[in-house]
């Protein structure tokens, strides 16, 4: 038996779809689930903001996925009024429905069928990015711009802007 008949279905499904993309990264299968971006960070001893969290909202029904630093924490009422779309946290049952996996390794892609998506441009700071491959244990490398590429995501801001000194925040 390989390795590739031992791969969890959810990584293999992703595998495939990657190389579908074109996708250039290498996919890790660590030895312990890193759903966090804190955890993830840690196992590849790379910076939190190096991770490309992949976080499904509910948009009246309809899945939208914010590909976020793991630096940021989304802030839900700037990201619905910059992509004109009112946004709630999805449930675990919608993600799984939507995505085919589960929280904590969804991955940017490969889901049973398109979600549009939104990109944090502050994993543009970063050469490499690692996000989830379909499994809370795997995780993909790539860069800001072949993520782009892999999912057609549209740049938003997922923070406030910030405020000029001495002005207080709305």
């Amino acid at each position: 038996m390989t390795d590739a008949d031992r791969e969890h279905p959810s990584i293999a499904r992703f595998r495939a779809e990657l190389a579908a993309r074109g996708g250039t990264g290498e996919i890790r299968v660590l030895p312990d689930s890193v759903h966090t971006a804190a955890l993830a960070a840690q196992a590849l001893g790379c910076e939190v903001g190096a991770i490309a969290n992949s976080l499904l909202f509910d948009a009246g029904g309809e899945p939208v996925l914010i590909l976020t630093s793991g630096a940021h924490r989304v802030d839900v009422p700037t990201v619905s009024a910059a992509i004109g779309r009112d946004l709630r946290r999805a449930k675990p049952d919608f993600v799984r429905a939507h995505t085919g996996q589960v929280i904590g390794g969804v991955s940017p892609f490969a889901h049973p069928a398109p979600v549009p998506t939104w990109i944090d441009p502050w994993l543009s700071r970063h050469p490499v990015v690692w996000a989830a491959a379909g499994h809370p244990a795997a995780v993909f490398s790539t860069s800001y711009d072949e993520l782009r590429a892999l999912t057609g995501a549209t740049p938003v801001d997922v923070e406030p802007a910030p405020q000029p000194s001495g002005e207080p925040t709305p």
